[in-house]
């Protein structure tokens, strides 16, 4: 890590954390409501599935609110969405257009081991 970035490691992960739950939660809108955008054309079961998952595990993990139990499921979602539609057409994210389920999944996993982090609502808490 640069020497001058070290003193900015949590506000850099907070960061990571908020922007990560919030690009997330956009998909599950687009999903459940069509906004974003239109719907993507997927299965019913996905939408039923995937859709509140990603709106209500996104919108954890921006506001810091048991982020790591909600990134460990949203990490679990995305290793599953890999495996089942991109995983179906090849192993490499490249040739599969697995690329942002595959990083989603890792980043998620690193969220859930580390917690919320500072500018959050569990962190909030801890001081009431």
């Amino acid at each position: 890590m640069p020497t001058f970035m070290r003193s900015f490691q949590p506000q850099a992960y907070a960061l990571l954390r908020i922007m990560a739950g919030l690009l997330f939660l956009w998909h599950g809108t687009q999903k459940l409501f069509g906004f974003p955008g239109a719907a993507p054309n997927v299965p019913p079961f996905v939408i039923a599935i995937a859709g509140p998952i990603e709106l209500v595990g996104g919108l954890l993990v921006m506001l810091g609110l048991f982020a790591g139990w909600a990134a460990f499921l949203c990490s679990g979602l995305m290793a599953f969405a890999y495996w089942m539609v991109h995983g179906t057409h090849g192993l490499f994210p490249i040739e599969n257009g697995g690329e942002l389920a595959a990083l989603y999944c890792f980043v998620f996993l690193y969220i859930s081991a580390q917690g919320s982090g500072i500018w959050s609502v569990d962190e909030a808490r801890k001081s009431l």
